[in-house]
């Protein structure tokens, strides 16, 4: 009798089992490729400070480029036309006649800032520079008709400050880089006042002057471990005082304001373990309205009783975590965003006066016909004591036993996983697999204890992190230890290397995309606008000039001989961060020594895969690859 419930129980299992497997493949349909991967229909709504129009990204024959509508009506129209890779950063000229935009040349990073007249929609490049990397410094509604950029066209290394006429093109040079300048500040009246400078030690030294003739004053100094969590957000409106991101005394990186005459400090707003995030700053007062922390979602504090009501109402429109496109220019009308885990990106309009919010659109509609999966924030603890923090998305269907499950490591590597919609996690989990996220120490967000503790670490406690993540899952959510993983992008892309060449018994087989393989070459072939931020890589990774030897030890490429398992690479050849011969230099290695592999090469894409046609040809590639190797899915 006993032996006949034990075989009937075997039986029971092994069709819920099957049955489970079935109903998984029969009844969640394959979400598309196109619909996770390719452009988004719209997305980056920004409002014209006169409130009148909507400008937003979309795309014109698959290239992504900025439409413009007037509000209340259905008289969308692109206003550029980009045939190259697409737009993806542009904003309004405070006087609601210009579109400015950025952007460069197949992913070498050198962008240049175009302007488009609405009336004749003309462009014109503002920094018709060869070889020159432009970014924005300063836009303030006071002053319509110029910015300060910030260029490297002097010295290839070094950024010097200019004011920028949008009427007339004219740039004018407003703060000369001496050698060890890594960001300019412009006060309330649209002058240069204030710099972070990049000292010898690894730290960073926080300048000041009195007006655009006068000398620079030394006014506060962050060590070392303080300097990645230290930056400027901007004067006080008097110039009296600066807002600034600062760990100084503190753990978590807070919102202080700091007496430019006396050095007094004043905290506004902080968390003891998570890190500021970001400000809410008047464009009128100067003053933070509102700060968030990134926890395990999106929190918002307010600091001005006049906006708590704003963002009461806004907060209820939606569930997911909230963020600003921008706002008028006389403050009547926000657009806000809405991040959720399980669904698309939405954006609204906000009226203050009417205390109504208007649905402007979702950046992929496609996805409502799909049932997409949730991510769940989950912690644990490391060998070595830390609390490790990050976040898991199942299959939608929770019934199959032993999950295939695909680490994805994030880039940086001082950045963070977020909460909220992310198109490989959702392609993972559609295709079958459990993708686990772990923010290991050396990510920010968490303080700069947790961000510090991985320092000289990369290769080492890092991955350690990593594995002690897989070892978790296993023995607490259902995964199946002969069917893991490791995936990522640029330190992500690292990381899948070293989970190929130290800890090969682990995985089944790695993806890397833009991942370096030799840390000395990486850091000896650094952009040369990098320059100033040298002394930090030497002292958070190592350095090449003292110590190859130990960063031999920390690079894939001289480990080659332990990797056991399949590994897909895939490169952009215009990539200025991670050359193409640090993917081709493993590649030579492992097919020299017979190891499988497969090699992707894209020859118009830089770090990272910007244009719609790549990324879709590159995760059908790689849905294939972890298909063959862990049995789920993929779209023939």
């Amino acid at each position: 009798m006993k032996i006949f419930k034990i075989i009937s129980t075997l039986l029971a299992i092994a069709v819920l089992f099957v049955f489970s497997r079935y109903f998984f493949t029969q009844s969640t349909p394959i979400i598309p490729r196109e619909v996770l991967f390719g452009n988004p229909a719209k997305k980056s709504p920004r409002i014209s400070p006169n409130g009148n129009m909507i400008a937003y990204l979309a795309p014109v024959n698959n290239i992504l480029n900025v439409w413009m509508k007037t509000i209340g009506k259905d008289d969308d129209r692109p206003i550029t036309k980009d045939t190259r890779q697409g737009i993806q950063r542009f904003f309004w000229v405070q006087n609601s006649k210009q579109i400015l935009f950025l952007q460069d040349k197949d992913g070498d990073e050198n962008d240049h800032l175009y302007q488009v007249d609405l009336n004749t929609l003309q462009q014109t490049d503002l920094t018709p520079f060869n070889d020159v990397k432009v970014k924005i410094c300063a836009v303030d509604k006071h002053f319509p008709n110029e910015i300060i950029v910030l260029m490297n066209k002097e010295n290839p290394k070094l950024f010097d400050a200019y004011r920028l006429n949008l009427i007339s093109g004219e740039t004018t040079l407003v703060a000369k880089n001496p050698g060890n300048i890594d960001n300019w500040l412009a006060d309330t009246n649209l002058k240069i006042r204030a710099a972070v400078a990049s000292d010898k030690d690894g730290g960073e030294t926080v300048l000041v002057r009195k007006d655009e003739n006068s000398e620079w004053q030394s006014i506060l100094k962050w060590n070392f471990e303080d300097a990645l969590a230290g930056s400027l957000v901007c004067f006080s409106k008097d110039g009296d005082y600066l807002y600034l991101e600062d760990s100084s005394g503190l753990n978590a990186k807070a919102l202080k304001k700091l007496e430019i005459s006396t050095g007094k400090e004043e905290i506004i707003a902080q968390d003891p373990k998570f890190d500021i995030c970001g400000a809410l700053i008047n464009p009128d007062t100067y003053k933070p309205e509102a700060v968030c922390f990134e926890k395990e979602r999106i929190e918002w504090q307010v600091l001005d009783v006049k906006v708590k009501e704003d963002f009461e109402i806004i907060s209820k429109i939606n569930n997911g975590d909230l963020f600003f496109c921008n706002r008028t220019f006389d403050d009547d009308c926000w657009v806000v965003g809405f991040m959720d885990d399980n669904g698309p990106i939405s954006f609204y309009i906000y009226d203050r006066k009417t205390k109504k919010a208007e649905f402007l659109f979702f950046h992929r509609p496609d996805l409502a016909k799909y049932k997409l999966s949730q991510m769940k924030p989950i912690s644990f603890t490391s060998r070595d004591g830390l609390i490790i923090h990050g976040y898991i998305t199942y299959p939608i269907l929770k019934l199959q036993k032993n999950f295939p499950m695909v680490l994805l490591v994030h880039g940086g590597p001082w950045y963070r996983d977020k909460w909220g919609f992310d198109s490989i996690t959702q392609w993972l989990a559609n295709r079958g697999y459990v993708c686990l996220q772990v923010n290991f120490r050396g990510s920010s967000g968490y303080g700069k204890e947790f961000l510090n503790a991985g320092n000289r670490e990369w290769g080492r406690k890092m991955h350690n992190d990593l594995v002690d993540a897989v070892d978790w899952a296993i023995k607490n959510k259902n995964i199946n230890p002969d069917k893991v993983a490791i995936f990522g992008g640029s330190y992500g892309g690292y990381a899948a290397l070293v989970g190929a060449t130290f800890t090969p018994d682990l995985f089944s087989c790695a993806v890397d995309i833009v991942g370096p393989s030799n840390l000395n070459t990486l850091i000896n072939f650094i952009p040369p606008y990098w320059e100033t931020f040298k002394m930090q890589f030497f002292m958070r990774v190592g350095n090449p000039e003292t110590e190859e030897d130990f960063l031999n030890s920390r690079s894939p490429l001289f480990k080659v001989d332990q990797i056991k398992i399949p590994i897909l690479i895939a490169q952009g050849a215009n990539d200025p961060r991670v050359k193409q011969a640090e993917s081709e230099q493993i590649v030579a290695a492992m097919k020299e020594k017979g190891i499988e592999y497969e090699y992707v090469l894209f020859p118009d894409e830089g770090h990272g895969f910007s244009k719609p046609q790549n990324r879709i040809k590159f995760f059908a590639i790689a849905e294939k690859f972890l298909a063959k190797h862990l049995g789920g899915r993929y779209e023939k």
